[in-house]
């Protein structure tokens, strides 16, 4: 009776290792996949930015990596829609900076309301 507790024991716990291995090897074909499209997207931008550009980008992903994430998208679909032509120097990269904040802030209005 023992015997068949441990047998079970041992099988569920074979599972589960089996199971936890599959979920680490997944996450790490998912890291591996996004430093490889993060590695491409890093070479087009070094094809189309001024290093001025890339280094204000850079500056950028420190401090807000969203806003550089969509200014990064925002300059490969202007240059591939011919928008914009390359190389596209820090002057640019700030008209394209300031827009994305215009179309992304949002204003606040606070109303007291007084009885």
């Amino acid at each position: 009776m023992s015997y068949e507790y441990d047998d079970e024991l041992e099988e569920i716990r074979r599972r589960k290792m089996l199971e936890l291995q599959r979920r680490l090897e997944e996450e790490r074909r998912r890291e591996e996949e996004q430093a490889r499209l993060r590695a491409q997207k890093d070479a087009i931008l070094r094809r189309l930015l001024t290093s001025k550009a890339r280094e204000r980008l850079a500056n950028l992903r420190l401090v807000r990596p969203e806003i550089a994430e969509a200014a990064e998208n925002a300059v490969i679909q202007l240059v591939q829609t011919g928008r914009i032509t390359p190389p596209v120097d820090d002057d640019t990269l700030v008209q394209i900076l300031l827009e994305l904040d215009r179309s992304t802030r949002r204003d606040f209005e606070i109303r007291i309301k007084r009885k």
